[in-house]
């Protein structure tokens, strides 16, 4: 993709700040509506989701489980489709047991091995936040273009949630890119040197309060700007999410994910990686719009999350229990036992070199947030976090995967050089 935006090194960050990034919304969210097996979209939205129930699997119940029956889905050709999630009725049920899914590739026609489904994701909203769940989900896996699909959950502590289905999210085809159906559409932001960055945000007046003094000159920490592909190019459309963004009050600290999607995609597929999801989020999982600010891929791109403008505190849905004054990057992947790419830690550090550093924020420093309460700290708890923090840090989930996690401290050490520390 090829930057649309002019040399911005004129260009001032309350410019930045006031430069509509998403297209005007001109309609409300969809909520997820089931009609049989397939849910209502808006016309013209790009892609789709089926969803499918899931129905006792014959002879089948979990000997640790006295008569709790396994459901599943036997095999089964369906239209092409390229994530998957279980979803259930009660948002606030909690999915115990195992989750499995397998698949039929379109280009081979070979079934994949049995795949896991992260069930205990904890990703969401706030409670009490201006957005809530309408569905229960577990974490969404990238499967790649398939036609077949079989799948199976099996309890291990006490009966299943009501209402399990299997949804197949379609992201639909990638959006132009000659201009001439969106001529006025930026599709990313170009990066930025450490002197022109600095230099934007002096000339607005937004010197971070944490700026030092140095040989007599307020100088401000911010780190370079990095590339960020914009929602328009990886082809989000704006009529899915609900009308308006919501904001917080600053960007104390940066919560870093694993999508928990799966490693099985091409850096040139991440569009369609992010369509999937933000799709995922809003109709199967009720949310407002996509959960996380940001995304990267193991490439080390970024990626525009939810809506509202990436120098803003935008309020996310990404760590339940600590969305005010933060942000969630999540690295597209699973890396419990796979190590990201340096080129993905790398991004996630100059990301949040620049995004902290306006805000103020020294990445490899600490500070308090107020829980809205979660499964490690109860609501009202003043907590003490490092300003660069893995989403285990605020509530009790194996994310961002063991492996990724290792990484912060690299993360944090080289987003502070970024600010030149």
């Amino acid at each position: 993709m090829r930057a649309l935006l002019a040399s911005s090194i004129g260009v001032t960050c309350a410019a930045l700040l006031a430069l509509p990034l998403v297209l005007p919304d001109d309609a409300p969210a969809d909520r997820r509506q089931l009609a049989g097996a397939q849910s209502a979209d808006l016309p013209g939205l790009p892609g789709s989701t089926r969803s499918l129930p899931l129905a006792p699997l014959a002879g089948r119940t979990d000997r640790a489980v006295p008569r709790a029956a396994a459901l599943g889905l036997s095999p089964r050709d369906v239209d092409p489709f390229s994530l998957v999630g279980v979803v259930w009725d009660d948002p606030r049920a909690v999915l115990e047991g195992r989750v499995q899914v397998r698949t039929r590739a379109v280009s081979t026609g070979t079934w994949s091995r049995w795949q896991d489904l992260d069930a205990h994701s904890a990703d969401g909203a706030d409670p009490g936040a201006r957005e809530n769940r309408t569905h229960g989900s577990t974490a969404p896996l990238w499967v790649g273009a398939s036609d077949a699909v079989q799948a199976r959950v099996r309890p291990t502590d006490g009966p299943l949630p009501e209402g399990l289905r299997l949804d197949l999210v379609d992201p639909g085809a990638e959006p132009p890119r000659d201009g001439s159906r969106a001529p006025s559409a930026a599709l990313e932001l170009p990066e930025l040197t450490r002197a022109e960055t600095e230099a934007e945000a002096s000339s607005a007046s937004l010197v971070p309060a944490e700026a030092e003094a140095e040989s007599g000159v307020q100088r401000p920490r911010i780190g370079p700007r990095p590339r960020i592909v914009l929602r328009r190019g990886w082809g989000a459309d704006e009529r899915m999410k609900e009308k308006g963004n919501v904001y917080t009050k600053t960007i104390k600290a940066a919560f870093v994910h694993h999508s928990a999607s799966g490693n099985g995609y091409s850096c040139s597929q991440s569009g369609s990686v992010l369509r999937s999801i933000y799709r995922y989020h809003v109709k199967s999982s009720g949310w407002r719009d996509f959960g996380y600010n940001f995304a990267v891929d193991k490439c080390g791109n970024v990626y525009e999350g939810r809506a509202g403008g990436v120098a803003k505190p935008v309020l996310g849905a990404h760590t339940l229990g600590f969305n005010t004054d933060s942000m969630g990057i999540a690295v597209l992947g699973t890396y419990s036992s796979t190590a990201p790419p340096a080129a993905a830690v790398n991004a996630v550090a100059k990301l949040t070199a620049w995004k902290l550093g306006l805000h103020g924020a020294n990445p490899k420093g600490t500070t308090y947030l107020t829980s809205a309460g979660g499964n490690l700290y109860k609501k009202g708890s003043k907590v003490r976090l490092n300003v660069i923090s893995g989403h285990r840090d605020g509530f009790a989930t194996e994310c961002p995967g063991g492996r990724l996690y290792q990484k912060l401290g690299t993360a944090r050490g080289t987003a502070a050089r970024f600010q030149g520390r």
